[in-house]
């Protein structure tokens, strides 16, 4: 799999800067075709070792990491994704691979020797990791994404906020499965681009007294375990 990695700077932000975040791009930027009304919910489950190595290598600032989780939207579960997200020297990339329903649900229950088996890179690589490693699933974290898109410089900014945890439940795909507020999570304003970001997205993100900061929607959600 070939590796593209993007910059990506994150800022935590107050409500009245997303509502002027929020105007600034609906003026410049193109909506995202799988929001709706401007929106949706994304329900990810987190992946980690009996050593928490994800959670440490973030807390950490450890150079070369990566995470893995299973991703769908909208409580959908029609479309969901295996990914697989890496950092470098502060870029990161992204690889997926897709999962049925019921896939999601037998790797949710241990039931992993299927994987081995699979056509798709990304799902031998969870198994390997799954069996040699232990890693398992370990936390659900629920939060509602505000998307916009700019073409040059393949910009997409996000505004992410309502983080909320599963707490120690692993039971992502049922619809009705509790979450709650994940302690005092800020509003995320999030920036991903290519080889340059365009000065107009660059003065349409500026706020006031903010600087990039690391913020691990994973890390925030493992407050309660």
């Amino acid at each position: 799999m070939e590796k593209h990695y993007r910059h990506e700077v994150k800022h935590a932000i107050t409500l009245a800067d997303l509502f002027a975040i929020r105007q600034r791009m609906s003026a410049i930027t193109t909506p995202d075709p799988h929001a709706i009304d401007g929106k949706y919910l994304i329900r990810s489950l987190y992946f980690d070792n009996m050593d928490d190595k994800a959670l440490r290598e973030k807390i950490d600032g450890v150079n070369a990491r990566e995470k893995f989780r299973i991703r769908y939207y909208n409580l959908n579960p029609t479309i969901i994704h295996l990914e697989k997200k890496s950092k470098l020297n502060g870029l990161g990339t992204k690889y997926k691979a897709s999962l049925t329903k019921e896939e999601a649900q037998k790797i949710v229950d241990g039931d992993i020797g299927w994987m081995i088996d699979s056509p798709q890179p990304l799902i031998k690589e969870l198994y390997c990791k799954m069996y040699y490693q232990g890693m398992r699933p370990v936390t659900i974290v629920d939060y509602t994404r505000e998307p916009f898109i700019y073409g040059p410089g393949n910009v997409r900014v996000t505004l992410d906020y309502n983080i909320r945890t599963g707490l120690n439940s692993v039971d992502f795909l049922n619809p009705d499965c509790i979450t709650v507020p994940a302690g005092d999570a800020p509003i995320i304003l999030e920036v991903k681009w290519d080889a340059y970001l365009p000065e107009i997205i660059k003065d349409a993100v500026q706020i006031p007294e903010t600087r990039a900061q690391a913020f691990s929607k994973y890390s925030q959600c493992r407050i309660y375990g």
